[in-house]
């Protein structure tokens, strides 16, 4: 829809324009899309039967709206789509400081100008793009910052007194009048900044130092809050809880091939690389699988929550590890290898909050630890279980495999090695040709050699085998055989 050329206010009028608040607009257009079977929110993957079905309830309500749910739940996210529910432009009284609708003014500037105008009033338009305002709470917000204070330095040049209602300096909140207006981690606002909140929610009035100003603004809040805040660094006063309309609990990915979908969409990967590196879907289930293993993880903060950024920046470091692979190989094209997970050991570093045990194993430690419990997770789902406990006359699906690295024999992959070497490395072990015809007889042959790695980790990760890391690559051997033969 292109920009309205209506200028001023008697043409606005011969328009039939008629003012709503926020709130009904908001609803008036979220019905408009729910009758039409469009989709409200958009990329908010795993949430369209739990938290937009309460979103849409809230908005149809009118109520303003307290997002709570831990990092990385796509809560902002949410907020800033709610201005493509807004009208796509909205007429304003130009000069006005706070958005003033040309047929119901609040603010004294917009009526002045208005009677002075009269229907020669020059009218604006704003688009919804405008209509959005953020601010992040921290402890040193004010009540300035948020709603106003008395400017002496206007008072001075306008030669006006302090009562005079003129001298007042608007802040975010009624600057953000006919707009929503986005709070995020509101327990970490002051409760005294919290209480300054109540009148504008409940009576629609603003007090600055003394004055007391029936300002009827339309405002959608949205607050966000992380459960972890209310014990952690602060909490939401009860009586401004009250004024909330709805609270709406967000939730991480309920699986894996939802976590998966998110991830897809959210990571940024060039066209090239595309191309020339093979992602294997077992890669992006144990990729994902690290998150969910971290979510259950002794070791890390369950009540901090593991965001899922740290799968889409996990996603990123392990292409960039296989791209850089093939910078140094002049390979045309390559495919993940379970060596690439080691790289994104710094993304989960800064994506999780450890625990005291977790502190003291290290950083590395636990993420080393995370990919090793993904590995185990999913092994069955490819390979035959590995028990604790298993009989000692029949023999075992990995014995063959297990008895060639017993006899002294290791298999050592360099990082970089390029894809020809590569292979052959993984070939020179007959009993793994065996296992793979027997379990994974039907796999796509891009995804052999990541297939046998993954066999070979996941020996590994059940202590069947030893694994080392050396600044070069990673070594396969059975370190008690060798010590055994050395008898």
């Amino acid at each position: 829809m292109e920009k309205p050329e209506i200028k001023t206010l008697k043409e606005l009028k011969k328009n039939d324009y008629q003012p709503i608040s926020i709130q009904e607009e908001l609803a008036k257009n979220l019905r408009k899309k729910i009758k039409k079977g469009n989709s409200t929110f958009k990329g908010l993957i795993g949430y369209e039967n739990t938290v937009i079905p309460d979103l849409e309830r809230a908005i149809l309500s009118g109520h303003n709206i307290n997002l709570l749910g831990l990092r990385g739940q796509a809560k902002t996210r949410m907020a800033r789509q709610m201005t493509d529910l807004l009208d796509e432009w909205t007429p304003v009284v130009e000069g006005s400081e706070i958005n003033d609708d040309p047929l119901q003014p609040i603010s004294i500037k917009a009526k002045e100008i208005i009677d002075k105008r009269g229907g020669d009033t020059p009218i604006k338009w704003m688009h919804r793009g405008d209509r959005f305002f953020e601010k992040l709470a921290t402890p040193d917000v004010t009540v300035a910052d948020l709603i106003g204070d008395i400017d002496p330095i206007k008072a001075a040049t306008l030669k006006l007194s302090y009562a005079d209602e003129k001298v007042i300096h608007y802040g975010m909140i009624p600057r953000a009048h006919r707009c929503i207006f986005v709070l995020n981690e509101l327990p970490d606002l002051q409760a005294r900044i919290q209480v300054a909140l109540f009148s504008i929610l409940q009576e629609k009035e603003i007090q600055i130092r003394g004055f007391k100003l029936r300002l009827p603004l339309e405002i959608q809040f949205v607050f966000t809050a992380n459960p972890e805040d209310y014990t952690n660094r602060g909490s939401i006063v009860t009586p401004l809880k009250d004024r909330i309309g709805s609270q709406i609990l967000t939730h991480y990915p309920h699986n894996i091939e939802i976590a998966k979908r998110i991830t897809q969409q959210e990571v940024l990967i060039s066209e090239e690389n595309k191309k020339q590196i093979h992602v294997p879907e077992l890669a992006k289930d144990l990729l994902e699988q690290i998150g969910f293993e971290a979510r259950k993880s002794e070791y890390v903060d369950a009540k901090s929550g593991v965001s899922t950024r740290m799968s889409i920046t996990s996603f990123e470091n392990l292409i960039s590890s296989a791209e850089r692979r093939l910078l140094i190989t002049n390979d045309s094209k390559t495919n993940i290898r379970m060596s690439d997970f080691l790289g994104v050991i710094t993304a989960i570093n800064g994506k999780i909050e450890l625990v005291y045990e977790g502190e003291q194993e290290g950083a590395n430690e636990v993420a080393y630890h995370l990919i090793s419990s993904a590995i185990k997770t999913l092994f069955p789902n490819y390979f035959p279980k590995i028990e604790k406990l298993e009989k000692t006359n029949d023999e075992g699906p990995y014995d063959q495999l297990l008895d060639w690295f017993f006899k002294e024999n290791e298999l050592f992959i360099e990082d970089d090695l390029d894809e020809k070497n590569h292979q052959k490395a993984l070939e020179g072990i007959p009993a793994i040709k065996k296992i793979m015809k027997k379990f994974q007889s039907d796999l796509d042959k891009k995804d052999y050699y990541f297939m046998v790695e993954f066999l070979l980790w996941g020996l590994e990760a059940h202590q069947k085998l030893n694994k080392l890391r050396t600044f070069e690559g990673t070594q396969f051997k059975d370190s008690l055989g060798s010590f055994i033969n050395r008898l």
